[in-house]
């Protein structure tokens, strides 16, 4: 299965785990993991999560990487963050 690199680091080695279990489960579920691409989203940031996402840029489209960075961005810890926020993700294929 092709792994999502996310730009984005994480504090929690456990939360990571977790999450990296669900981007896995969001990339099979949508896309070919065989592919690759590279998804810009823009998102509403509060209390943890993130709502309101919209594609901004996707280098792949028709292809389902546009619904896994959606499914993804539900799972993504935001800390304390709020605001509008750009989310980059970077689907490397190869899987």
């Amino acid at each position: 299965m092709g792994g999502c690199a996310l730009a984005l680091a994480f504090a929690n080695q456990a939360m990571a785990g977790s999450f990296d279990e669900t981007m896995g489960k969001c990339l099979t579920k949508n896309a070919n993991t065989r592919d690759s691409a590279v998804v810009m989203l823009e998102c509403t940031a509060d209390s943890g999560k993130l709502t309101e996402c919209k594609v901004l840029e996707n280098s792949a489209p028709n292809k389902g990487f546009d619904k896994a960075a959606l499914c993804v961005a539900d799972a993504l810890p935001m800390g304390s963050k709020t605001g509008t926020v750009k989310v980059p993700m970077r689907f490397p294929g190869g899987g």
